[in-house]
């Protein structure tokens, strides 16, 4: 029962439309069965329940803004018709226009279900460890530097660090991942994602009104707040429009009293008739819920829009520039061959390495050391003596001897040459060298590579079905970036590019082809996701790409890139069909009512049902493109 109260008082403007309803039928019954002469009093009924709410809010937004809008034109019309003696008339404008206003209001209610279910998410209490004891607090009460226990099946309060323990974690409420992902010791965990499996102790690194959870939504809420200009140039329209509506249904009447010797009833009947068909509804509807749905879609699927601008922006998108490193790329490099001179295998060499790297911070030494765990079972040793030359790479000791572990001008003149010069055909095919030398000289080398994302030529080739030029823009060498842009599948690329050199050939894309957007990491690719038309930022969870870009693909998913340029595309589509199904139902009618005239019941019809029919339409956006 309380559920239901509920659900009532959360729809009360259908509520109230159907009230009105009711109260329509029951006059016109009453009246066709000679219980009453007149329902005036029942249609009086209807005009309040039907009409109270949208005469309030179309007087306080006309005083705000000093304008006229189609709330007022509405009940000018309702007003007029039950001057001239038309109460049933005038009563079921009041209730479609009524019921029309009710599924507006479902619609922008729709588009933000998927923002309340992810509030929802948000625990409201956490368990804090103070001096070994737990204590249940506030989620807003945690302090940055508090650690907290969570445990298995319970959602984490806040963003932090794991201190102790290791565990599985559901990151699907911030990335959309259904796979779990295993974290351990000094591993990040975001709020409102689930604690699958084991107890951790987290320490809080973000307040909680800080966390990177929250910052998502209000990303959300503001872009469905924000207006594109489509929506902005309709608004605009609105007032002058209606003004110029009531002077023509005004001098409607005029001139059929006056010039064409009507009765006056039928001349206001015919100026009232202009002004319910002429009044913009449909078309103010023609635009606002379908943007919401486009981006409440885009949300669900993990593609988060700054506003309706950006969204609008991705249908003329016409080339695409990617950064290489995180984007086309894992941005984690794994070895892929491993080479030495006779004399030495290739475990004992990767057990050299590996130990001495242990104690390297450069990206590679990880990827060393995991392959040589994860191939050959390498136990690590702790190096007896270590030095980081900065650029160049490490000098060790390990079992009384000398290694230098780097690039080949760390070992020397005549690295390159090894095994006849081996390393020249490796770089060829965009691998990175790791040269491993003695006193004596090289003893070995390895390649590593950054693997390309599997979903990046996918992404690509979907790109270019929709007409829309990809290119690689790229601070690695010639060598690695045509290696990339070759497996990628890509004719344009550009190498060996600074921030700077990237910013410029952004602007360069533009004016070639017209508007670029730039999908790089959000870090050291800002200047040209600013400079692009549409800055595109993999999300990978980092405040950063929610910062400096239009749209941020959270599930680092390159394939949701052509999702959301088609829901640009499909939103400009029903866009223009809202706007040219609005108009002409418009000027067909209003042409109809000057030639033979149209009954008010019927104009009433088709006014408020295409105004239904295009927010009806704008929902289709809810639901993602069949295949």
């Amino acid at each position: 029962m309380i559920r239901v109260i509920g659900k009532l008082r959360n729809n009360y403007e259908l509520v109230l439309a159907l009230l009105c309803g009711a109260l329509i039928l029951a006059a016109w019954l009453l009246q066709r069965f000679d219980v009453l002469s007149s329902g005036i009093v029942l249609y009086v009924l209807a005009y309040i329940a039907g009409g109270a709410v949208k005469a309030k809010d179309g007087f306080l937004e006309a005083i705000k803004e000093r304008d006229l809008n189609v709330d007022i034109l509405m009940m000018l019309a309702a007003i007029g018709a039950a001057v001239i003696g038309y109460w049933g008339e005038g009563a079921m404008l009041i209730f479609i226009f009524s019921l029309a206003g009710a599924m507006e209001t479902y619609t922008f209610n729709k588009s933000h279900k998927e923002i309340s279910a992810l509030m929802d998410l948000q625990p409201e209490n956490a368990t804090r460890l103070v001096d070994g004891k737990e204590e249940e607090v506030a989620v807003k009460g945690l302090a940055v530097g508090d650690i907290i226990l969570v445990k298995p099946g319970e959602r984490i309060p806040a963003d932090g660090t794991i201190h102790l323990g290791s565990t599985n974690i559901d990151e699907a409420a911030i990335t959309g991942e259904s796979v779990p992902v295993e974290k351990g010791i000094g591993c990040d965990v975001y709020a409102s994602t689930v604690n699958m499996r084991g107890s951790i102790q987290v320490t809080i690194t973000k307040p909680a009104d800080e966390t990177l959870f929250s910052r998502i939504i209000k990303l959300v809420q503001n872009a469905q707040s924000e207006k594109s200009p489509s929506q902005l140039f309709i608004e605009k329209f609105e007032g002058p429009y209606a003004k110029i509506v009531i002077a023509i249904s005004t001098l409607v009447i005029i001139l059929g009293y006056f010039v064409f010797n009507m009765e006056l009833a039928d001349a206001v009947y015919r100026g009232l008739v202009l002004l319910v068909v002429a009044s913009p509804c449909a078309l103010a509807a023609a635009i606002t819920p379908a943007t919401l749905s486009a981006i409440s879609n885009g949300a669900k699927s993990g593609i988060l829009f700054k506003g309706g601008v950006q969204l609008e922006r991705l249908a003329a998108l016409k080339v695409v520039g990617f950064d290489k490193t995180g984007t086309l790329t894992r941005g984690k490099p794994i070895v892929t061959d491993i080479h030495t001179k006779e004399g030495m295998s290739v475990e004992e060499m990767m057990e050299i390495t590996a130990s001495i790297e242990s104690h390297s911070t450069h990206p590679l030494a990880d990827a060393i050391i995991n392959h040589a765990k994860r191939s050959f079972g390498t136990i690590i040793s702790e190096p007896s003596m270590i030095e980081n030359v900065v650029g160049f790479g490490v000098i060790g000791e390990y079992q009384g001897k000398t290694y230098k572990i780097g690039k080949a001008e760390l070992l020397g003149e005549g690295a390159c040459d090894f095994k006849v010069g081996i390393a020249v055909e490796l770089q060829k095919e965009g691998k990175t060298i790791v040269y491993v030398g003695d006193d004596e000289g090289v003893v070995g080398l390895i390649a590593l590579k950054d693997t390309i994302r599997p979903e990046a030529v996918e992404a690509l080739v979907a790109l270019k079905e929709m007409g829309i030029e990809a290119a690689m823009i790229t601070g690695d060498n010639e060598e690695t970036a045509k290696s990339i842009a070759s497996e990628a599948g890509l004719a344009n690329y550009y190498a060996s590019c600074l921030p700077e050199a990237k910013v410029e050939i952004v602007k360069e894309l533009k004016e070639k082809f017209g508007t670029v957007a730039m999908v790089g990491d959000g870090i050291n690719d800002a200047p040209a996701l600013a400079t692009a038309d549409i800055g595109i930022a993999m999300g990978e969870g980092t405040d950063v790409a929610l910062e400096t870009a239009d749209v941020v693909l959270m599930k680092n998913n390159l394939s949701s890139l052509s999702k959301a340029v088609d829901l640009s595309r499909r939103l400009k589509t029903i866009t223009k069909q809202n706007i040219i199904f609005a108009i002409g139902i418009m000027v067909a009618f209003a042409v109809a009512n000057f030639a033979t005239g149209v009954p008010i019941p019927v104009a009433v019809v088709a006014h408020e049902g295409s105004t239904i029919l295009v927010i009806l339409n704008g929902l289709r956006l809810l639901k993602n493109k069949k295949v």
